[in-house]
């Protein structure tokens, strides 16, 4: 194993260890559109779904059928029928709906009992347990159009979905409903998906979709992909937006992903399918690969407590290693614990600065300053200046200084100025490791 691959593979481990401890016991709905079935995405989308429920997670992976079933129609010489975004589910289609249906559920299975040497699925065993825990309603009529056999959820059995989860199962759930009566209905995959999740109160719902996610102008498709949309934001983007048609229409999965997180889910995720392993992207990196709605935003920056030092620690040790910052021992850290500032993702320390005041002078040190390599390049180290910056006016401090030997002329671009270690506070002055000839740099506080 070469040492590229070791010096590569450890520090990505591990990043991605924290995510694997947080979601670890956590409960996530699955929605996957016919077309990533079609497009022939399954083994791959199986094999990453065995690895994160091997992780601790509890699954319930909800499948489309949308273009099965249109080609179940073609083949017997009907055309699809649609109103409201949804399928007009005649007799004729509801019969092609349930041989999708069980074919899918066929193919599903067999993905995940492909136990192949060296391949993720090697020694895994997935058991998949279906069932009738879906309670449905008509759709009925609406505007004067007659849906038929076409349905709404009514009603999730959670007792019985959460009992075979407890039981190590994966939940597998097809787009179908039945009344009190036996009557069949014709659902739709992001229905389901959502009111599963809502009933659950998952932790997760994560929609793996022919769309890249949420753009940050909804009206450009050539703008960015928004990776972590709040609430508030995400509903007002919906009520700008026209009815949603067709699953390419931002407000087609937006929709969803709104209702579930006001309904108690805390994550609502849009993925593209044509990504590989765009699940294990959007669960075990900072950034993820698609949009996920949130009721808030999980990046926040404050002022760190005792429980935070062990994450500074993690943060800060590899640039103690390489010169780039002094060494502090944990004692330390603990002690002055209050004077930092840090930046938060989802429980996760990226980025943390501290400010030590000397009131004598009116100025204070801004010291460790550090970004994880992982999100360098974001502006999170400017978020922290800002913050240290508005603690040291609270503080009536005039001045702020940093002493560094590698990273003057980021300093000097926010307005930083170079002075002579004489400047220093006394206090200051007589810790001032002369061998080391640390650059002093001051900016005033306007």
């Amino acid at each position: 194993m070469s040492n590229v691959f070791n010096f590569t593979f450890v520090p990505w481990f591990r990043s991605v260890a924290p995510y694997i401890h947080k979601l670890r016991g956590s409960t996530v709905v699955v929605g996957v559109a016919g077309e990533a079935i079609a497009a022939g995405k399954l083994p791959l989308i199986a094999q990453d779904l065995a690895l994160i429920q091997s992780m601790g997670v509890e699954i319930v992976l909800v499948h489309g059928f949308r273009p099965q079933v249109n080609e179940q129609l073609h083949a017997k010489g009907h055309t699809p029928k649609y109103s409201h975004g949804m399928r007009i589910t005649d007799s004729v289609a509801l019969d092609c709906a349930q041989e999708a249906a069980g074919q899918l559920r066929y193919e599903i299975e067999a993905a995940f009992s492909q136990g192949l040497p060296n391949t993720p699925m090697a020694g895994a065993t997935v058991r998949v347990i279906s069932g009738n825990f879906v309670t449905a309603r008509p759709v009925g009529l609406v505007d004067g159009v007659d849906f038929q056999h076409s349905g709404l959820v009514r009603k999730i059995d959670t007792e019985g979905i959460q009992r075979t989860l407890d039981m190590g199962a994966l939940v597998l759930l097809s787009p179908f409903g039945f009344s009190p009566t036996g009557e069949a209905f014709n659902l739709t995959m992001e229905d389901v998906a959502t009111s599963v999740a809502v009933a659950l109160q998952a932790d997760k719902l994560m929609f793996l979709t022919e769309v890249p996610g949420i753009r940050v102008d909804a009206i450009d498709p050539t703008s960015e992909i928004d990776t972590e949309l709040p609430l508030a934001a995400a509903k007002t983007m919906l009520a700008a937006l026209p009815a949603a048609t067709q699953p390419t229409d931002t407000a087609f999965y937006l929709q969803h992903c709104i209702r579930a997180c006001e309904g108690g889910v805390e994550r609502s995720h849009i993925l593209p399918f044509a990504v590989d392993g765009a699940l294990l992207l959007e669960i075990y990196t900072h950034d993820g690969i698609g949009t996920m709605i949130v009721d808030e935003k999980l990046e926040s920056v404050r002022e760190a407590t005792m429980d935070d030092v062990s994450g500074i620690v993690a943060l800060i040790e590899p640039f103690e290693k390489d010169g780039t910052l002094v060494k502090r021992d944990r004692t330390e850290i603990e002690r002055d614990a209050g004077y930092y500032t840090i930046i938060e993702h989802d429980g996760v320390i990226f980025g943390c600065a501290a400010l030590y005041p000397y009131p004598e002078a009116r100025t204070g040190e801004m010291a460790a300053l550090t970004v994880s390599p992982d999100t360098q390049s974001q502006g999170d180290g400017e978020r922290l200046l800002k913050r240290i910056e508005v603690r040291a006016k609270a503080q009536g401090l005039q001045s702020i200084f940093v002493l560094t030997t590698r990273t003057m002329h980021w300093f000097i671009k926010r307005g930083f100025v170079q002075v002579n270690p004489d400047w220093l506070p006394e206090a200051r002055k007589r810790k001032y490791n002369w061998d080391r000839k640390s650059q002093v740099l001051v900016k005033k506080l306007t």
